[in-house]
């Protein structure tokens, strides 16, 4: 199986990694194979507030991990 980081998208992907080091933030495969959503994964706590966050596109990613920082502050609460 190929490496996602390997992918033309990685850059995208590392920025992300680098602006939020809570989240494992990787590219996830459809089943067919290709690409498919971009995913951040909780893992500090501290960081945000849903375990698990999946977007089309890394700027629809990172808008969703700001929000998801400032909910962790306790600036915006969402209740589902």
């Amino acid at each position: 199986m190929d490496d996602t980081k390997s992918k033309p998208d990685s850059s995208a992907i590392e920025r992300l990694r680098q602006e939020f080091p809570g989240h494992r933030i990787w590219r996830s495969r459809r089943w067919d194979g290709l690409p498919g959503e971009y995913v951040a994964t909780l893992i500090d706590p501290c960081a945000g507030v849903d375990a698990t966050m999946m977007r089309a596109a890394p700027e629809e990613l990172r808008a969703e991990l700001i929000k998801e920082a400032a909910r962790a502050q306790g600036r915006i609460r969402s209740f589902r």
